[in-house]
């Protein structure tokens, strides 16, 4: 999973689990394809992981969202970059309406979470609804309102220690 690279204000912190000082922490995560993609699937022509979207083998249909959570105390958002998968109907009326001016009108739509975040329960499947945003916003994802820690911290938010608690793992793993 990478670092989407947009940081936070503080610039830098002590790292609990090196106890080096790292730039950061960073207020973004995510990976650059769904769980569902390989190297294989990659190697075919006929799927497609372009940016924002992805297809496989003509039947699975994903786009690239952010769930995003406040953080507590802060003027800050912290941000997942998720994959969500849409029905063919839906994903067809994104791709078309991508670049037209009010595409944030469009009703959201039902989707999977399709992301393995570093949670515990697994993330992947979680039920979400994905909102589009003006020409050149990443979706916005909705998490269903449900006990998983993941939608949880959506509703509530997270402490600056939430946020350096993940840069952490996300360096260094576990």
């Amino acid at each position: 999973m990478s670092n989407e690279g947009r940081m936070a204000d503080e610039g830098s912190f002590t790292c609990g689990r090196c106890a080096e000082l790292h730039p950061g922490p960073p207020m973004s995560y995510g990976p650059p394809a769904p769980a569902y993609w390989s190297a294989e699937l990659a190697a075919d022509p006929d799927n497609v992981l372009e940016g924002e979207i992805c297809v496989i083998r003509g039947q699975g249909f994903f786009v690239r969202g952010l769930i995003e959570i406040p953080v507590t105390g802060a003027d800050d958002t912290f941000a997942w970059s998720v994959w969500v998968s849409q029905s063919e109907e839906s994903f067809r009326d994104i791709v078309a309406a991508w670049d037209r001016p009010g595409r944030e009108s469009r009703a959201p739509s039902f989707g999977w979470l399709s992301t393995q975040l570093p949670y515990d329960p697994p993330t992947l499947n979680l039920k979400t609804r994905l909102h589009t945003r003006p020409v050149g916003e990443r979706p916005w994802v909705e998490l269903e309102p449900t006990d998983h820690p993941l939608a949880v911290e959506q509703r509530t938010g997270i402490t600056p220690a939430r946020v350096r608690e993940i840069a952490e793992r996300m360096r260094h793993g576990g």
